[in-house]
């Protein structure tokens, strides 16, 4: 199973076109599509970057349209498509909304899909919140945090073993005992959940010291302090160099020794995991950002 060493930090990034809300699409997203997409990952791979990151939606009421469109990708189809393209990044879901499918097909498609990968899935499993998407598969919305709990619970069964209660399934996946499942969500009960029942944690933003620390708290009671588990965070936007235009005033830019060095001062104490997203105004200019944060930010941040 991967996991992340007792002074490491890894760092990734969610991939571009896959989802088109209008919270973080940029424009040029709008007329891109799957080379594109493609061509960011393979930027991320070579970089060094740890994981690649897909969303999930399955179909989302008009009533949101304007704010979270209805380009969503399916997950584990495009990360399929993405592990044939890529040598060693890691695929992450991030996340997949455990509580619209049975545990059993998430298991086969994670299982899968770390069959095909050569061992690179990081199942990112959350409890959804489009309440109308929950009524459209016909799936209790207010009984989402107790799905999740029985959820996790028989996915991390069904990854690990062969058969399970009389039933088995190949193939199986290629880590072992299973792939790592973190827990998205930056509620208090999401929290627990994920200290109690995960491998990790993937927070909606910026991880805050609050959040870490019930995070810590949790771990410690549930016994789990000295496991390895990934903690995470999404750094604000940032441009790797001097930029040429005017960049929005939420972006952090310099070189990449020195957004390195301030994004590691700036992590509340634990995080280990940082997802990191780029202001670009091309495919081209994202690939370049990447490339350019690979060559010296990754080293800056690889260490606590």
């Amino acid at each position: 199973m991967f996991t992340i060493g007792g002074q490491e930090r890894v760092v990734g990034l969610q991939l571009p076109v896959q989802a088109r809300s209008s919270y973080f699409v940029a424009e040029w997203e709008h007329s891109a599509g799957p080379t594109e997409m493609a061509r960011v990952a393979v930027a991320a791979d070579e970089a060094g970057f740890t994981y690649v990151g897909v969303c999930d939606h399955v179909a989302l009421p008009e009533a949101v349209a304007g704010s979270m469109g209805y380009h969503w990708v399916d997950p584990i189809a495009t990360l399929g498509w993405l592990a044939a393209q890529t040598r060693q990044v890691r695929l992450l879901t991030h996340v997949y909304v455990l509580p619209y499918r049975h545990p059993r097909l998430a298991a086969k498609q994670f299982a899968t899909l770390d069959d095909l990968s050569g061992g690179r899935v990081i199942c990112g499993v959350g409890a959804g919140h489009v309440e109308a998407e929950f009524d459209l598969l016909d799936v209790d919305f207010a009984g989402r945090g107790a799905a999740m709990d029985r959820g996790v619970t028989e996915l991390a069964d069904a990854l690990a073993n062969e058969v399970v209660d009389g039933f088995g399934a190949l193939p199986r996946p290629v880590q072992s005992p299973r792939p790592p499942i973190w827990l998205a969500g930056s509620s208090a009960p999401a929290i627990r959940r994920a200290a109690r029942l995960g491998d990790g944690w993937l927070p909606q933003g910026p991880a805050t010291s609050q959040a870490v620390e019930l995070l810590s708290a949790e771990l410690e009671r549930h016994g789990r302090s000295a496991e390895p588990f990934a903690v995470g965070t999404i750094t604000p936007f940032l441009y790797v160099g001097e930029p040429s235009w005017d960049l929005p005033d939420d972006t952090l830019s310099g070189s990449p020794q020195e957004l390195g060095e301030r994004l590691g001062a700036s992590l509340p104490v634990g995080v280990n995991q940082i997802q990191v997203r780029f202001r670009a105004r091309s495919a081209d200019e994202l690939c370049d950002q990447v490339s350019a944060f690979g060559d010296g930010a990754l080293a800056a941040l690889a260490t606590r």
